[in-house]
Protein backbone atom coordinates (compact mmCIF):
# COMPACT_ATOMS: atom_id res chain seq x y z
CA UNK A 1 0.00 0.00 0.00
CA UNK A 2 2.48 2.56 0.60
CA UNK A 3 2.83 5.67 3.30
CA UNK A 4 -0.01 8.36 2.46
CA UNK A 5 0.67 11.68 4.16
CA UNK A 6 -2.48 12.91 4.89
CA UNK A 7 -2.02 16.54 5.97
CA UNK A 8 0.46 15.80 8.50
CA UNK A 9 3.98 16.83 8.37
CA UNK A 10 6.66 15.54 6.27
CA UNK A 11 9.31 13.69 7.41
CA UNK A 12 11.85 15.37 8.44
CA UNK A 13 10.19 18.83 8.24
CA UNK A 14 11.56 20.80 11.41
CA UNK A 15 8.43 21.68 13.72
CA UNK A 16 9.51 25.10 13.73
CA UNK A 17 8.67 25.67 10.14
CA UNK A 18 4.87 24.47 10.37
CA UNK A 19 2.29 27.21 10.14
CA UNK A 20 0.13 27.73 12.44
CA UNK A 21 -2.05 30.55 11.18
CA UNK A 22 -2.49 34.09 12.02
CA UNK A 23 -2.34 35.06 15.78
CA UNK A 24 -5.73 36.25 17.21
CA UNK A 25 -3.35 38.75 19.17
CA UNK A 26 -0.64 41.47 18.64
CA UNK A 27 2.21 42.63 20.65
CA UNK A 28 1.92 45.92 22.25
CA UNK A 29 -1.74 45.78 22.21
CA UNK A 30 -4.34 45.91 25.21
CA UNK A 31 -7.65 42.92 25.37
CA UNK A 32 -10.05 42.21 28.64
CA UNK A 33 -9.66 38.69 29.25
CA UNK A 34 -10.77 36.21 32.47
CA UNK A 35 -8.33 34.11 34.30
CA UNK A 36 -9.54 30.67 33.68
CA UNK A 37 -6.77 28.34 34.66
CA UNK A 38 -2.95 28.44 36.43
CA UNK A 39 0.01 27.04 34.49
CA UNK A 40 2.71 25.04 36.17
CA UNK A 41 4.71 27.64 37.18
CA UNK A 42 1.83 29.50 38.84
CA UNK A 43 1.03 31.91 36.00
CA UNK A 44 -2.57 32.73 35.05
CA UNK A 45 -3.84 31.87 31.81
CA UNK A 46 -6.53 33.31 29.46
CA UNK A 47 -7.20 32.64 25.96
CA UNK A 48 -8.27 34.86 23.08
CA UNK A 49 -9.73 32.32 19.95
CA UNK A 50 -8.14 29.34 21.97
CA UNK A 51 -4.90 31.22 21.72
CA UNK A 52 -3.21 30.79 25.29
CA UNK A 53 -2.13 33.91 27.11
CA UNK A 54 -0.08 33.56 30.09
CA UNK A 55 -0.57 36.18 32.61
CA UNK A 56 2.10 36.37 35.70
CA UNK A 57 0.78 37.38 39.35
CA UNK A 58 -2.80 37.20 38.37
CA UNK A 59 -5.40 34.27 39.92
CA UNK A 60 -7.97 32.22 38.47
CA UNK A 61 -11.28 34.33 38.37
CA UNK A 62 -9.82 37.51 37.65
CA UNK A 63 -11.24 39.97 34.72
CA UNK A 64 -8.17 42.06 33.91
CA UNK A 65 -6.85 44.32 31.34
CA UNK A 66 -3.54 43.16 29.83
CA UNK A 67 -1.05 44.62 27.17
CA UNK A 68 0.71 41.56 24.93
CA UNK A 69 4.33 42.02 25.26
CA UNK A 70 5.54 39.04 23.27
CA UNK A 71 3.63 36.48 20.87
CA UNK A 72 5.12 33.13 19.68
CA UNK A 73 4.10 30.32 17.33
CA UNK A 74 1.72 28.94 20.09
CA UNK A 75 1.22 31.14 23.19
CA UNK A 76 1.43 34.72 24.29
CA UNK A 77 2.92 36.46 27.52
CA UNK A 78 0.91 39.88 28.55
CA UNK A 79 1.39 42.30 31.49
CA UNK A 80 -1.49 43.43 33.55
CA UNK A 81 -2.39 46.37 33.36
CA UNK A 82 -5.63 47.06 35.16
Amino acid sequence: MGYRNKGYRKFGQKYDKMNFGPKPVKEGEEYEVDIKELSRRGEGIARIEGFVIFVPNTKVGDHIKIKVTKVAKRYAVAEMIQ
